[in-house]
């Protein structure tokens, strides 16, 4: 496949790691010397996990506790072999004795679980002794990965469950002993091992698997190229490059950052040498990037557990999600398009771009996965035979190809990989199984559910900002992943309450969630694609000074309520057709952020509302 010779090059590769260890916790691990004891015992680790969750993929897997305990239990040993104590620490006694505990709250589940499950609400001594030390193991290995923001959100939750007698007003419950904590966050599946941990062992394992194949075949050139073949010869062509090339990679990756680099490497720069802004090059990557999380079929596996969660097919969650994907990726497109317009912004010269045609033909074949992947999980397989099958796809197809070919080398690194690129999600997913289950056993989430509705009066657009707000600020700094399991546990339920339909809040709060990467004061994303670019953070998540950020931000969130009463029919009352045409014109035009554009906007969702009120008391005048 054809690639640009000074892009992406080995050159750059020091540049963008430093960058994705800046603003991506979990790429800050251990470097260690090859066939090093350490490094041996990492892939060993890391492989065995992997061709465990395969084998229980296939063949089923063990009973809840069991098999969740070895997941979280090795994923929390590679974290403290990994990940120092401190930014640019060494491997150190106290890691491996941390790692040998991890080890050991697996092998007690494993060795006593019969009796463990039997003597819920009796635990012994050395049980809440195992508790407490996986608590504890969990927070300090997502301190070392994630951050400290999670779990000192973790430990506020706990604190919570003790001092529940103590809070104000809503807050306020019975309070729990510490060994009733523990035992509920250890011994039951609505804590540590809970709903999160279970995404994180039966689902997200094996889609970034099934991602590390896919990578170690190529796949992440062949969609730039294809992306660059396709769009890279149209007016602000690398723009639109770094739109299709993350739509297509971020369905498949779960991580907003690690998209932004991978991508943002190539695109950024070819951007840059055309004449856009550094800002703006770097805030379009991160916007592409993260909206990737929101299309199928993967959605960075949000899709798979959102089905789970809410018992419907996966066939209805993609279908459902489709639609407002490619919205989103349009309205991203459309600004690029313009921006290129508006400035003079030609495509690359056409002797610089891949052939199309010779793109399909060198890797196409490594879309067969992918299209097989969805056709299974629209037929009605399992989640996990789906994935298993198509792992085994991706390796099968690519000895259609010498230069896809997978190796037994490549083959082995792609088993390490899918486990090692998983740490973080696993991590998070065990810190937010203790957040879920503090909400669970004090009730928390009907009370934050209740204290927005309080706050909301009832009116559903006003609880519907409350939500995201909640939203925003929940998912900072998490994995998407984690983030759509505490948004849909914490602020969806206020939504359902005012008679939102399940399905449509649980995908309000995610794709606001996936929206905290973008949002400051956190915007890792943005931070990210502002780091490659080499532009002002703050401008590229704002895109310019405060007071046109404040007007473009305006005008659109009336483009999103223009577009809303257009599609929904109903401004003051139910909306003619005319009416509704004028309201999406409205909303395409206030898209453009721009004086004219936005004046135009604006009038004319003024003309509707004022042809409405006259409709209105004219109606009224009529009746009395």
């Amino acid at each position: 496949m054809m690639t640009n010779p000074t892009i992406g090059s080995n050159s750059s590769e020091p540049v963008v790691q430093s960058i994705l260890e800046k603003y991506d916790s979990e790429s800050r691990f251990h470097k260690f010397l090859p066939k090093s004891p350490a490094a041996i015992a990492v892939t060993t680790i890391a492989v065995l996990l992997s061709l465990f969750h395969l084998y229980t993929a296939y063949y089923g897997e063990l009973p809840a506790l069991q098999h969740r305990s070895i997941h979280l239990g090795a994923m929390l040993v590679l974290a403290y072999i990994l990940y120092p104590f401190k930014k640019g620490g060494r491997l150190s006694a106290i890691d491996l004795i941390l790692a040998t505990a991890s080890a050991a709250t697996a092998v007690y589940m494993l060795w006593d679980h019969h009796a463990l499950v039997q003597r819920i609400g009796r635990e012994t001594p050395l049980d809440l002794f195992f508790a407490a030390m996986t608590v504890i193991l969990v927070l300090e290995a997502a301190r070392r990965v994630l951050g400290k923001e999670l779990s000192i959100l973790a430990v506020v939750f706990l604190l919570y469950a003790y001092f529940g007698p103590y809070m104000p007003g809503i807050l306020g419950h019975r309070g729990y002993g510490i060994d009733e904590i523990l035992g509920f966050m250890y011994l039951t599946t609505e804590g540590l091992y809970g709903s999160a941990i279970r995404v994180s062992a039966s689902y997200i394992i094996l889609f970034i698997i099934f991602g590390a194949f896919l990578e170690k075949t190529g796949v992440g050139r062949f969609f730039n190229d294809l992306a660059l073949g396709l769009a890279g010869g149209s007016a602000g062509g690398p723009a639109k490059v770094a739109v299709v090339s993350s739509a297509l990679l971020g369905t498949i990756s779960g991580s907003a950052v690690a998209n932004v680099v991978t991508t943002g490497a190539f695109t950024i720069p070819l951007m840059k040498r055309l004449g856009y802004r550094a800002d703006f090059a770097g805030a379009v990557e991160a916007a592409a990037s993260v909206g990737g999380q929101i299309l199928p079929p993967v959605m960075g596996a949000a899709a798979f557990i959102m089905a789970e969660t809410l018992g419907m097919p996966y066939a209805q969650i993609a279908m459902s999600a489709a639609i407002p994907a490619v919205l989103y990726f349009l309205s991203v497109g459309i600004m690029v398009h313009l921006r290129a317009k508006k400035l003079g912004l030609a495509g690359l010269p056409k002797h610089e771009l891949p052939v199309v045609r010779r793109v399909l033909f060198q890797g196409g074949h490594m879309f067969l996965p992918l299209f097989a992947l969805m056709y299974m999980l629209l037929s009605g397989f399992t989640v996990t035979r789906s994935a298993f099958i198509a792992i085994i796809l991706v390796i099968l197809t690519s000895f259609f190809r010498k230069d896809t070919r997978m190796t037994p080398t490549g083959f082995i690194e792609a088993l390490e990989s899918g486990a090692r690129n998983t740490i973080g999600v696993a991590i998070a997913c065990g810190v937010v199984g203790l957040i879920i289950g503090v909400a669970a056993q004090t009730g928390f989430a009907m009370r934050l559910a209740g204290t927005i509705l309080l706050l909301g009066q009832g009116n559903l657009t006003l609880t519907l900002i409350l939500t995201m707000f909640a939203s925003l600020i929940l998912g900072m700094g998490i994995p998407s992943i984690p983030t759509y399991i505490i948004t849909s546990t914490m602020a969806a339920p206020a939504l359902a309450e005012l008679g939102v339909p399940i399905f449509v809040s649980h995908m309000f709060v995610f794709y606001f969630g996936i929206l905290a990467n973008l949002t400051p004061p956190v915007a890792l994303a943005a931070f990210a694609g502002a780091g490659i670019a080499g532009a002002n953070p703050h401008k590229t998540f704002a895109g310019a000074g405060i007071a046109a950020m404040q007007l473009a931000t305006a005008s659109a969130l009336l483009g999103v309520i223009a577009l809303g009463a257009a599609v929904e029919g109903w401004v003051i009352t139910a909306a003619s057709w005319p009416q509704r045409a004028l309201l999406l014109a409205s909303a395409l035009l206030l898209i453009k952020p721009g004086g004219v554009t936005d004046v135009l906007g604006i009038a004319l969702m003024a003309v509707v509302w004022a042809w409405q009120t006259f409709h209105v008391k004219r109606q009224r005048s009529f009746h009395t």
